[in-house]
C-alpha cells in the first residue's frame, strides 16, 4: 500500500523539487555572489561576495522606500479587502437576497479577469483629462486630479484597483465559512433575545475565526508580492511612491541584470513574509488555547 502511494507521488515530488526547490536553493547561493549578465555568459565571471549584496541592500534607500510603500500598500489594502469581503459574503449569504448566483458571478468576476487588461481599463478610468472617476467627481464639485501622477494619490489608486479586483475570492471563501455555520446557533440565540449585531459578534466571527486568519495569511502573502499594478499603472512613480519590493526585485534583477542583489531582495522578502505567517498562526492559537 505504501509503495503505490509512493509511486502515485513521485512524479509530483519531483517537480517540486526540480522547479521549486533546486531554483530555489540556486537562488539563495547566487544571493552571496555578484552573479550579473556577464556571468550569464561565463561562469567563471563572478565570485563569492559573502554578505555584500544585503548590506547594500540595507544601506540602501531607494530599498527602504520600497520597503515602506510595500508595508503601506499591504497594512492599508489588506483590512480593507478582508472587510469588504466579509460584507459581501453576509449579504449573498442572507435570505433577503435574490439572485444570489448571479451576485457571486458579478462580484467574482475581477479575480478571473487578466490583471494586465484591468490595470489599463483602470488606468483610462484613472485618466487626469478624460477618466471616468473625474467626470463623476466633477458633478459634484470635486476638481480634477491626477490619481496616477500625484505622489499622494498615486498608491491610493493602487489600493483601490487592488480591492475590487481582489475582494470576490475572499468572498467566496468567506460565503463557504458562513454556510458552515449551524443554523440552530442562530435560532437558539433569537430565542434567547440576541439582536442581529450580538449574534454576529458571539456566532458569526467567533465560528469564521479559522476561515479568517486562512484569508488573512493568505491576502497579506499575495499583497506583499505586489508588482503587476504598478508595473503597467505607473512604473514605480511618481516619485517612487508606488515602487514595492517586487517591483524592485524585477528592475534590478531585469533591467539591470544585478541578479546576486536581486536573489538578495527576494529573501528578505520571503523572511519577512514567513515572519507575519508564523506571527499570525501564533497568535490564532493562542486565542483558540
Amino acid at each position: 500500500m505504501k509503495k503505490a502511494a509512493y509511486l502515485f507521488l513521485t512524479p509530483a515530488l519531483t517537480a517540486i523539487f526540480v522547479f521549486f526547490f533546486i531554483p530555489v536553493i540556486a537562488a539563495f547561493l547566487i544571493s552571496f555572489t555578484d552573479f550579473d549578465i556577464y556571468a550569464i555568459g561565463n561562469y567563471s565571471r563572478f565570485q563569492f561576495t559573502g554578505l555584500e549584496n544585503y548590506r547594500k541592500l540595507f544601506e540602501n534607500d531607494l530599498f527602504w522606500k520600497a520597503l515602506v510603500n510595500t508595508f503601506y500598500f499591504v497594512v492599508a489594502s489588506g483590512p480593507l479587502s478582508i472587510a469588504i469581503s466579509l460584507g459581501a459574503a453576509l449579504l449573498l449569504n442572507s435570505k433577503l437576497v435574490r439572485f444570489k448566483g448571479i451576485f457571486r458571478l458579478v462580484y467574482f468576476m475581477p479575480v478571473v479577469t487578466t490583471l494586465v487588461a484591468v490595470s489599463i481599463v483602470w488606468r483610462f478610468i484613472y485618466h487626469p483629462e478624460f477618466g471616468l472617476l473625474n467626470y463623476g467627481l466633477s458633478f459634484l464639485g470635486v476638481e480634477k486630479i491626477d490619481w496616477l501622477g500625484d505622489p499622494n494619490w498615486a498608491m491610493p489608486s493602487i489600493i483601490l484597483l487592488s480591492i475590487w479586483k481582489n475582494f470576490g475570492y475572499n468572498m467566496i471563501i468567506f460565503i463557504a465559512g458562513l454556510q458552515n455555520i449551524p443554523e440552530e446557533l442562530y435560532e437558539a440565540a433569537q430565542i434567547e433575545g440576541a439582536n442581529a449585531f450580538q449574534r454576529f459578534t458571539k456566532i458569526t466571527l467567533p465560528m469564521l475565526a479559522p476561515t479568517t486568519i486562512f484569508i488573512t495569511i493568505i491576502t497579506m502573502i499575495g499583497y506583499f508580492q505586489l508588482f503587476a499594478e504598478p508595473y503597467i499603472m505607473t512604473q514605480g512613480g511618481p516619485l517612487d511612491s508606488t515602487l514595492s519590493i517586487v517591483l524592485y526585485m524585477y528592475q534590478e534583477g531585469f533591467r539591470w541584470w544585478n541578479m546576486g542583489y536581486s536573489s538578495a531582495i527576494a529573501f528578505v522578502l520571503f523572511i519577512i513574509i514567513l515572519t507575519g505567517t508564523l506571527l499570525q498562526m501564533w497568535y490564532q492559537r493562542r486565542r483558540t488555547a
